[in-house]
């Protein structure tokens, strides 16, 4: 075993311990697959990363490095949570980027990143499938989240690498006060969002700095487990919602109110339609791992 630096990273927040936890391993060299993943599950995190040179591919196009993203059970070729996680590691442990940009490479290719203020922002990957879900989709997840079916305002599949289902309710307190069924969504992962407004118009209300509340349901090892805060699943969602005119250009989101978290998600579409997923990152424990 190896002595390897690593860092615990708290994602979407500023603030320590109310954002989305991930343990970022920054030398993964020599590991293999099965070792990668024995290690994620005893972090009990929903994520791991490890970080590696580029391959001689994703270099020739660009990369800074590359990163492999573990969750308990399998490997993710995307996840946004580690992505920017993985990023600030790499730079406060001395990473350069070549360019404007710095460059992830990662299982769906290569992700572009950029500072935004104190923050880090990621473009969002093209959706793998988008357009409306099936009604009979749409009437099972009104089902398991114990809402009328006339209460999801809008639908779609919100596919980056994770197959998330998105679905809108009417209002930020109809998204909070859910309380989903395990039992009715097993085997769905659900992403639902709510405008945060009066009136139907979307914006702030006096209390909070977020236009819209955001929940992430998918199925694990105890049933149904809520994500604190979910990349991937903003960065979907942030695709439909603009495409679609139900959300403004540039808007902030909350995760994580229900699980006691304050996790914020910035969301911006630039000039050529490009849209970028940001969020603070601080870093909670630094140390070495013995791997």
């Amino acid at each position: 075993m190896t002595l390897r630096p690593f860092k615990q990273v708290d994602v979407f927040t500023a603030t320590p311990y109310l954002g989305n936890p991930l343990a970022v391993v920054l030398d993964g060299s020599g590991l293999d697959t099965a070792a990668m993943q024995h290690f994620t599950h005893w972090t009990n995190l929903s994520e791991c990363t490890f970080v590696l040179p580029p391959s001689p591919e994703g270099a020739a196009a660009g990369a800074d490095y590359r990163v492999r993203i573990f969750c308990p059970g399998r490997e993710l070729p995307f996840a946004g949570h580690p992505t920017l996680g993985s990023c600030h590691a790499w730079l406060e442990a001395g990473g350069v980027p070549r360019g404007e940009h710095i460059v992830q490479e990662c299982g769906v290719g290569l992700v572009k990143i950029k500072p935004d203020g104190e923050r880090l922002a990621f473009a969002a990957p093209p959706l793998i499938r988008s357009g409306p879900l099936d009604e009979a989709d749409v009437a099972l997840i009104a089902r398991g989240l114990g809402v009328a079916r006339e209460d999801i305002a809008a639908h779609a599949w919100c596919d980056n690498g994770p197959r998330w289902r998105g679905v809108m309710l009417r209002s930020a307190e109809q998204v909070l006060a859910l309380k989903p069924d395990a039992g009715i969504l097993a085997g769905l992962d659900i992403g639902v969002v709510g405008p945060r407004g009066k009136d139907g118009v979307v914006g702030p209300q006096a209390d909070s700095d977020t236009q819209f509340e955001v929940r992430a349901f998918f199925p694990g090892n105890n049933g149904m487990t809520e994500d604190p805060v979910t990349g991937s699943l903003n960065a979907a969602l942030a695709q439909w919602l603009i495409g679609a005119g139900l959300a403004p250009a540039r808007y902030v989101a909350a995760q994580g109110t229900a699980l006691q978290r304050q996790g914020r998600v910035h969301i911006e579409r630039d000039a050529d339609g490009t849209i970028w997923v940001g969020g603070h990152s601080v870093s909670c424990i630094e140390g070495l791992v013995r791997l």
